[in-house]
């Protein structure tokens, strides 16, 4: 299982074309990629505008995949416009342990 974490700082005043953007993101990736496990996003307790985005897929393969859906070109087209720039950071992980 590979997992993507993404980090972000949402311009202000974006938050809610933001939220509507990543929602869309998200729920499509779940819905209509098979190799994604899930997709969560989270907000800082304490910055309404810092975000972290936990997904979890197959394989590598999948996350290329992700990167070459339809709707994540939406998306990258949204973050451009909503994310601050230089804010956000990716990492990409072989996940180890996992407990629910």
């Amino acid at each position: 299982m590979i997992t993507l974490t993404v980090s972000l700082q949402v311009v202000p005043g974006h938050r809610d074309a933001f939220l509507a953007a990543i929602e869309e993101n998200a729920e499509r990736s779940f819905t209509d990629e098979p190799g994604c496990r899930y997709f969560d996003v989270v907000c800082d307790l304490d910055d309404d505008h810092h975000f972290v985005f936990h997904e979890a897929y197959d394989d590598e393969a999948a996350v290329e995949a992700h990167r070459s859906a339809a709707h994540f070109k939406v998306w990258r087209a949204a973050a451009a416009e909503h994310v601050v720039p230089g804010s956000q950071v990716n990492t990409l992980s072989r996940r180890l342990f996992h407990h629910s």
